[in-house]
């Protein structure tokens, strides 16, 4: 009973600390609300550079470092046709 007892005494803890920090960070100081038109200005302000593509990532980045196997339709072996006489 006691553990149950410092479980939730704990958790009402925590559920405090959360509603303190939220309470403290709620309203940024000194700063204006961002609008559309505020935006929209500071996005004509700034030269936009986008960014270079990524590479694609691979598909089994696993079985390309050789720590796991491959695709298992990879895995099955191919029949061999038998030699033409």
């Amino acid at each position: 009973m006691q553990r149950v007892r410092i479980g939730l005494t704990g958790l009402a803890f925590v559920f405090l600390a959360v509603l303190l920090a939220a309470i403290f960070t709620r309203d940024p100081a000194g700063e204006a609300p961002i609008t559309p038109n505020l935006i929209e200005h500071q996005g004509a302000d700034q030269n936009i550079v986008v960014p270079a593509p990524q590479p694609a990532k691979p598909a089994e980045p696993l079985a390309e470092l050789g720590v796991a196997p491959g695709n298992a339709d990879s895995n099955t072996v191919v029949p061999v046709a038998p030699p033409a006489q």
